[in-house]
């Protein structure tokens, strides 16, 4: 699958950037994500780094693969391409990285690259937009479509409002039709505490494992899912809306023993 698009600041940016039109889009803090769908119709997943195994997706990363995997039309994207191993679709895995969002609003993922062997191009965005929405799944939001390049500075350039949380959102990408970008960050993210070093694992799935998230699992699980299905979604919640706080690189916690206390108390709520 082939490698994620680099994702240059304003300062390393080509110059060509503000060629032509731009689209400004909001980024949203999480993980990166890419998709192919393969000719037997399974979708292969991996991050910046690695290819993931169909069985053994990282934490921060299983609610949008199951987000993707559920939503993604494979009729619609065969009607669209000859061979559909040709495309690769990039994006992001939603989660506390480090801002808190509305969880609720904020899509699992947010597609925002397209790249095509047959043309060996990244598509442009109105084209990226247009296919996200045909496959079922969300494209980064356009905060404006077609500003002229020679009117925008990224120096000066205040980063908007946010879709999904009170304050400003994360940053935006800035981008042309030929594919250049840069990513523009807001001045100042910051990050909830970490759980402490000597943090117990029972009395953090104490904390983090609420009755109301174990709702929220409960609520999005498939009637035939079970309590097995119930309690792998209320790890995915944890990973997603708790991620700097749980399973940042940072964070010095034994993850396995967390996510054991973490399902033994969901299971419990869940018989109560």
């Amino acid at each position: 699958m082939r490698a994620f698009p680099s994702l240059p600041t304003a300062a390393d940016a080509p110059p060509s950037l503000l060629d032509g039109h731009l689209w400004i889009q909001e980024w949203a803090c999480g993980g990166p994500l890419r998709v192919q769908l393969r000719e037997s119709g399974l979708l292969r997943f991996g991050d910046a780094d690695r290819v993931f195994d169909h069985d053994d997706v990282p934490p921060g990363y299983r609610h949008a693969v199951r987000h993707v995997r559920e939503r993604f039309d494979r009729d619609a994207l065969r009607a669209a391409l000859d061979d559909v191993e040709s495309a690769v679709f990039y994006g992001t895995a939603t989660r506390q990285q480090p801002l808190d969002y509305d969880w609720a609003s904020l899509p699992r993922f947010l597609g925002f690259d397209v790249y095509h062997a047959g043309d060996d191009r990244l598509l442009p965005p109105d084209a990226v937009e247009t296919l996200y929405d045909r496959l079922g799944l969300t494209p980064l939001p356009a905060v404006a479509k077609e500003v002229r390049g020679a009117d925008f500075d990224p120096e000066d350039y205040a980063v908007p409002a946010s879709s999904w949380r009170d304050g400003t959102a994360a940053g935006v990408l800035v981008r042309n039709k030929t594919g250049d970008r840069a990513l523009l960050r807001a001045d100042s993210l910051t990050a909830p505490e970490p759980v402490a070093f000597d943090a117990d694992p029972a009395a953090l799935a104490e904390q983090f494992v609420t009755d109301e998230r174990v709702r929220r699992a409960r609520e999005a699980a498939s009637p035939s899912g079970g309590a097995d299905e119930t309690v792998e979604r209320v790890l995915e919640l944890l990973a997603r809306e708790e991620y700097a706080r749980l399973y940042g690189d940072d964070v010095p916690i034994d993850r396995d023993a967390f996510e054991s206390a973490a399902a033994d108390r969901a299971r419990r709520l869940l018989d109560a």
